[in-house]
Parts: C-alpha cells; structure tokens; sequence
C-alpha cells in the first residue's frame, strides 16, 4: 500500500506540472482524478480491496489520512486536490511534486493538445503523454511510466482529467513550482 501511494502523490503532480506551459489557468483549487492501469493498476486496486475490508472505523481513519495528503479513492480512481497560487497562474507554473527529483519537457502546444515527457531519479521513472485542453478550468489526461521494480521493467499508465473548483484552496497548500 505504501509503494502505491508513494508514487500516487508525485505523479499527480507530475501530471499538472507538465502542463505549464499549455494556456492560462485559472488560480485556485483543482482537483485531478486520476485511473491507473499497467503495473499500478494492480496493486491500486488491490489498495482499493483492503480498505473496503477493513473494520469501519480502521477504514474512516485510513480514508482521513488520505484527506489530509488531499487524496481520496474509490471506484472511479484517485482523487486528489492541489493550490495553484495567482503567481503561480499568472507564470504559467503548475504545482510540481515536493519530493524526487523530476525534470519535465514540453512539446509545442498544438490546437487544443500538448504533449509531454518526463525522467525522475526519485522514484526512478520515465514517462511521457499528451492533454487535451477543454478551457482554463478543465483538461484531460493520457500518460504512460515506464518504472523499474526489483530489476524489472514496468509499465504503468495513468488517465485522468482536471477541473478547477474554487479561488479559494482552504487547507490545501500549493506546491513548489516544476523543474524545467
């Protein structure tokens, strides 16, 4: 369970962070969901099968750890929710993840799409994918890792989409900007 969430978080992240460059967003509170297939999708769904297991009360303080990292599961994937601030926004920066170290690069935005690439050391990965821009406040995504576990290749791929919810982040804090 911890190896899953441990990659949960940063590729979410990496996820709104490669979009930098595409449009103007608005500032605010997103919230990104995300469905993982390949080598992720097995173990997340196997996450997803022991909390359903487990006693209620053990199960609402599992689920009230997640809420506090901003993340939440169920049958449609992995929710999570991220603060872009007004500086951030009007840079055109994206929340990026606070751990690892991931570089992204960007193709030229074309028409309503834009396609992007990734390599972290921590967790060691590549990856690359394409979204599709609705507007300002929503986006689609198609993303493909590729990941080393004990000595083996892996492959994982994640869809999602984004939308923006509200000015206001509440207790949500933004992230640091993304390496470029």
């Amino acid at each position: 369970m911890k190896r899953v969430l441990r990659h949960l978080v940063p590729m979410a992240a990496l996820w709104l962070a490669a979009t930098a460059s595409a449009q103007q967003i608005k500032p605010g509170l997103w919230e990104n969901t995300s469905q993982m297939g390949g080598a992720m999708g097995a173990p997340m769904a196997q996450m997803q099968q022991q909390m359903a297991s487990m006693p209620p009360a053990q199960r609402k303080q599992m689920e009230a750890m997640l809420a506090q990292q901003g993340i939440r599961m169920d049958a449609q994937g992995v929710t999570s929710k991220v603060c872009i601030t007004k500086e951030m926004a009007e840079r055109a920066e994206l929340p990026s993840q606070s751990e690892g170290d991931c570089k992204s690069t960007l193709a030229p935005r074309t028409g309503n799409t834009m396609k992007f690439s990734f390599v972290c050391t921590k967790p060691p990965s590549t990856g690359e994918g394409v979204y599709t821009f609705a507007s300002a406040e929503a986006y689609t995504s198609d993303m493909k890792i590729i990941s080393t576990a004990q000595g083996q290749p892996q492959t994982s791929t994640i869809k999602g989409s984004a939308r923006w919810l509200s000015t206001d982040c509440g207790a949500v804090k933004p992230f640091a900007p993304p390496k470029k």
